[in-house]
């Protein structure tokens, strides 16, 4: 069974920048697919640069930013509970009733976009409550079994075949409420099938059990302290950094064929990999970069708002209720769009941080948390 180490949990910056990365990435890749409308009809404003764009967004971005999103969700729940357990409090408890609430802001979210994490996020979040008990070596053997993608790997080994006709049925039936759709048919649709469509896309893409072992890597890496310049950390993630972008490579240059069912989710977790360890090599190495991803770190404190907004802003933008961008712009234009997305609201977190210590729904959903609306620490 795993106790605290007492150890101080101090703030870790080049988390913040991660989660700003990750937060940037996903409003960014969220605009290549036009906030998950794919349409038929011809795009009326098209570059000749728009699958070039979209391949390597695809490769940089697609199942990365929400990975990077979630192994930090790990973090911050380990750095919590951490925290609890050296005042001698079980934090068990305030835990899923913060995962309840989590769900709630989901809820609120998937209104306005149906490609909404949060409520799955709130259900991995769970499972961490009894893993977090269980010693290093165990946890550990966990995150293995996650890693080889176990589900994929029985399908190709015994030949079964997963269905997925319920989950393209569904899919068109939002995909129409969002092209033709009225704001109130596409909250209905979206609430009606919202969290349903996302778990069964997980089961599809294969982040399923992804999502999960990252989860409970944040918080196993929180445990052995990686983000911190201590020891021999950098070592690691330069270890790290060189295997996995070998291994990237490697398999950048060889064909899938029969197995990328099973292998592709395992090609994008290294590549995750390689991104996490070279932005944490590089903040800790370089004092440019820090200062560069200064900004970054800004965006990240706010995530969980930047990321609710970027399903009201997007969705008005390109759904048939509002502008109606996603037969208007191709894909270049698109990611444009998402990078002012990013710039304003990157402004308005300047100007929230200004006078405030936390995002708005930051603050909120640690106050309902803790329920002290006059809490200064917990």
């Amino acid at each position: 069974m795993y106790k605290t180490r007492s150890l101080p949990n101090t703030r870790i910056h080049v988390a913040d920048a991660l989660r700003g990365i990750a937060v940037a990435g996903i409003i960014l890749y969220h605009s290549v697919e036009h906030f998950n409308i794919f349409t038929q009809e011809t795009i009326v404003h098209s570059l000749p640069s728009d699958q070039t764009v979209a391949d390597v967004l695809a490769w940089t971005l697609s199942g990365k930013m929400y990975g990077i999103f979630a192994m930090l969700f790990g973090l911050s729940f380990f750095i919590m509970n951490d925290n609890q357990q050296q005042k001698r409090r079980c934090f068990s408890g305030r835990f899923a009733w913060r995962m309840c609430l989590l769900f709630f802001f989901g809820v609120i979210n998937v209104a306005f976009y149906d490609g909404d994490i949060l409520m799955l996020y709130a259900c991995y979040g769970m499972l961490l409550i009894p893993i977090s008990y269980l010693s290093s070596r165990a946890v550990w053997c966990i995150i293995a079994l996650l890693a080889i993608q176990p589900i994929e790997l029985f399908c190709m080994l015994t030949g079964y075949t997963i269905d997925h006709t319920r989950f393209y049925e569904i899919s068109g039936i939002i995909n129409s409420a969002h092209e033709h759709g009225t704001f109130l048919e596409n909250t209905l649709t979206n609430l009606r099938y919202g969290f349903e469509v996302n778990l069964r896309f997980n089961v599809f893409s294969g982040r399923l059990t992804q999502l999960l072992c990252l989860f409970i890597l944040g918080m196993q890496l929180g445990r052995h302290r990686l983000f911190y310049n201590e020891g021999k950390n950098l070592r690691i993630w330069h270890i790290i950094l060189c295997v996995s972008a070998m291994l990237t490579i490697g398999l950048s240059l060889s064909g899938f064929g029969k197995i990328e069912m099973w292998l592709k989710p395992i090609y994008n977790l290294i590549i995750l990999l390689m991104i996490v360890s070279a932005v944490v090599s590089a903040w800790y190495a370089f004092s440019g970069i820090r200062s560069a991803l200064h900004h970054l770190c800004i965006f990240g404190r706010m995530s969980l708002t930047n990321y609710l907004l970027q399903s009201i802003i997007g969705c008005f933008i390109f759904c048939g209720y509002g502008l109606a961008c996603y037969y208007k712009l191709g894909i270049t234009y698109a990611v444009l769009i998402g990078l002012a997305m990013v710039i304003c609201q990157y402004i308005f977190c300047r100007f929230w941080f200004s006078s405030h210590p936390r995002g708005p729904l930051e603050g909120l959903w640690r106050k309902l948390t803790w329920m002290k609306w006059n809490q200064t620490s917990s």
